[in-house]
């Protein structure tokens, strides 16, 4: 009989004002507890979701709450499944769920749904010598300027032609190649996660149907919560970090702005591990594979690749532009 909203109450302990643990049953097979931090408005959400999920039955859905929980099943996780202060409902994980899994204990796993499609989706400031009042006037054919540099939208093709070796290099060398080949300065790369390069990734590890999709892309900004802003610093809080940055005073202008087939074929082959290797997950959207497996090596070094590509693409852009 499923339970009522009450009963998921009783599986959820308020520990401070913004912090809540989520007991062992809740969901079924939990190997730790659960625990999410969350403002006021954010509390009130999650818990008209999961109230809202006891009464229906919404198929593919499932409360950020519930994924938490599902998350704390996964094999050889440590200590908690915890939601970040921007949690909310995700595929698999929770968006903001993270977990740890300790890599000595042979049943550990690795799993998609945790790193997300998205892979190594990220942001990049340019912070420049303009202010405002340099700006004001020529807003729309900057626009403009900008669309014309950097492609937007599903299938846009960039401006910066490459072949397939130079595709396959991208992927193993990350910003070593854009430094190689003139798109970015040395110096970027001190301001990059991993200096721009994850030195595990193996180009032969991603698919021909991902390097079909890609190798157009490069310099592309593409669709959905994707964009390309031109901002004014209005307010500095944080002189320390401002200055980190290059942001010294109010008025200065700033421009912030392939994983998705990688992940969809890592859980194709992760399925059939699960079955060959006796892996149970509460959802199947959290499939997952063995870290000492081979789908889970072939996996870590497909996304290494992922995220290179990412590393290139923001360092064309900014070129572009």
């Amino acid at each position: 009989m499923p339970r009522t909203y009450q009963d998921e109450l009783q599986f959820i302990e308020r520990i401070s004002p913004v912090e809540f643990r989520i007991k062992k049953g809740f969901v079924p097979n939990m190997n730790v507890e659960g625990r999410f931090f969350v403002n006021s408005a954010l509390e009130k959400l999650m818990f008209e979701e999961l109230e809202l999920s006891s009464r229906t039955s919404a198929a593919g859905f499932l409360p950020a709450v519930k994924q938490i929980g599902n998350v704390a099943s996964l094999p050889a996780i440590v200590k908690s499944s915890i939601g970040l202060p921007d949690v909310h409902s995700g595929y698999g994980f929770a968006i903001g769920n993270i977990a740890a899994f300790d890599v000595s204990n042979p049943n550990a796993v690795v799993s998609p749904g945790g790193v997300g499609f998205d892979i190594n989706c990220g942001v990049r400031l340019i912070r420049t010598n303009l202010f405002e009042k340099d700006v004001q006037p020529y807003k729309e054919q900057l626009t403009q300027t900008m669309f014309d540099y950097i492609p937007v939208g599903i299938g846009s093709k960039g401006i910066i032609p490459i072949n397939v070796r130079d595709f396959e290099e991208c992927l193993e060398m990350g910003m070593d190649w854009t430094l190689r080949e003139g798109y970015s300065w040395a110096e970027d790369k001190e301001h990059c996660e991993e200096y721009g390069r994850m030195l595990q990734a193996d180009a032969s590890k991603v698919s021909t149907r991902a390097k079909k999709r890609g190798l157009p892309q490069l310099g592309t900004l593409g669709a959905g919560n994707h964009y390309g802003e031109v901002q004014v610093v209005d307010e500095i809080y944080d002189k320390y970090a401002a200055q980190k940055m290059g942001i010294e005073s109010k008025g200065q202008i700033c421009i912030r702005g392939l994983g998705h087939q990688v992940a969809t074929d890592a859980l194709v082959a992760m399925e059939k591990a699960m079955a060959r290797d006796n892996i149970d997950v509460n959802d199947r959207q959290l499939a997952c594979a063995r870290i000492s497996s081979q789908e889970g090596q072939d996996y870590l070094k497909g996304m290494a690749a992922s995220a290179n590509f990412a590393f290139v693409n923001r360092s064309c852009m900014t070129f572009c532009i």
